[in-house]
């Protein structure tokens, strides 16, 4: 089957500035399996293609079995997704998946979804447990998440799960919630790394004054696709409370953001909020910014978080985003309990304070070895060599 070795576009290169651990005697052949390999689609599709990068990078086979593919991926194996609706494709991709692995022969197979038993080594579940509940709504109106929810409780239910790997605590003591039977040795932390050649606190800013900033503001950051799920409700209703120089710029598309432009005019915020629109230029965005705010109820460890923290941007957020294990509370920024945490406000004051925020950014920058990728590169090697076929 199509496999990539070291000629990686230069889109998915991530250098390495030291050589791993040698853990195996020969290249693994790796089956990073993802509905869609499109790393525009951001989260699981980003994840994959980066750590498909890194892998080939170290002398390993990757591929890529997926239903579709942007543009030239390399290593993608197009696997059927035929059907009139998104679980009967999803079925589809499910049984040409299990017959594309009884044809080629992987050392480990990396799911990124939920997969029938017997079919993946190793689950790693980037959106979070299939099986929680968050948005009873979108629960009972999306059949595939279902569906995905049904396959996963067969999966891990199975005399011989896969290896679960947790983003964060949040994800584990969801995992274990929901799955008390699983054996503790079928789960593994591997915390979310960040590309810091990308996210830096040096290079080139975004206007600000395009942002809606001047230079005696304060500027704070929303981004995100899901704006009620990621809080921002929560954020414009903070605003009101806080001096004027306080402005918010909000990255995201979100086919209900007219709702949120509605509640920010309601609650005369019109001046002070610029809604951006999708976004490429992140990196530029968190170094034109003096603090992301996402208080949202449920992230299982947000890039967005980790991306801002490595480009030295104080974050706000909540408990209920694993990322934010990784901060220390009124250190790096402040991590509320709850989206409607009544600090909210407060902790945005705080952020008007300059000489405080400058601590804060030395704080953050300080995290950068910790979000490294060749931690995390390390780490899931020796996941590997532990499930390996």
């Amino acid at each position: 089957s199509p496999s990539l070795r070291l000629s990686v576009s230069s889109s998915l290169r991530l250098f390495v500035s030291s050589p791993l651990p040698v853990l195996f005697s020969r290249a693994l052949r790796v089956a990073l399996v993802i509905l869609h390999a499109d790393a525009a689609r951001g989260g699981a599709e980003r994840y994959t293609f980066q750590v498909a990068g890194a892998l080939a990078q170290h002398g390993h086979d990757v591929a890529l079995p997926a239903a579709s593919s942007a543009g030239e991926a390399p290593g993608f194996v197009p696997l059927s997704h035929a059907g009139p609706t998104r679980s009967a494709r999803y079925r589809f991709f499910c049984r040409d998946l299990e017959r594309h692995l009884a044809e080629a022969r992987y050392d480990v197979v990396h799911a990124m979804l939920p997969l029938p038993p017997g079919l993946c080594d190793i689950y790693h579940p980037h959106a979070g447990i299939a099986q929680q509940r968050s948005g009873l709504l979108s629960w009972w109106t999306n059949p595939r998440r279902r569906l995905f929810a049904r396959v996963e409780r067969t999966m891990l239910a199975s005399p011989c799960p896969p290896l679960v790997l947790t983003l964060s605590q949040y994800v584990e003591d969801d995992l274990r919630r929901l799955y008390p039977s699983l054996p503790a040795d079928r789960t593994a932390r591997l915390f979310n790394a960040v590309d810091l050649a990308r996210y830096t606190p040096d290079g080139p800013a975004a206007d600000r004054a395009a942002l809606g900033a001047g230079a005696e503001d304060v500027l704070a950051l929303f981004v995100g696709n899901d704006f009620g799920r990621k809080g921002l409700s929560q954020a414009l209703a903070a605003m009101p409370r806080l001096p004027e120089r306080l402005k918010l710029a909000i990255a995201g598309d979100d086919p209900s953001a007219g709702r949120f432009r509605r509640m920010a005019q309601r609650l005369g915020l019109a001046a002070r909020v610029r809604f951006l629109g999708k976004r490429r230029d992140l990196p530029e965005l968190y170094r034109a910014a003096d603090v992301l705010v996402l208080p949202t109820r449920h992230d299982p460890c947000s890039l967005v978080v980790l991306e801002a923290l490595a480009s030295g941007l104080p974050v706000i957020s909540t408990r209920q985003n694993g990322a934010t294990e990784i901060m220390t509370d009124g250190e790096h920024g402040f991590i509320l309990e709850r989206p409607d945490d009544p600090r909210l406000a407060e902790a945005l004051a705080a952020m008007l304070d300059d000489a405080r925020r400058r601590r804060l950014r030395e704080a953050c920058i300080s995290l950068r070895p910790a979000l490294a990728w060749e931690a995390h590169v390390e780490r899931l090697l020796e996941i590997y060599a532990a499930v390996r076929r």
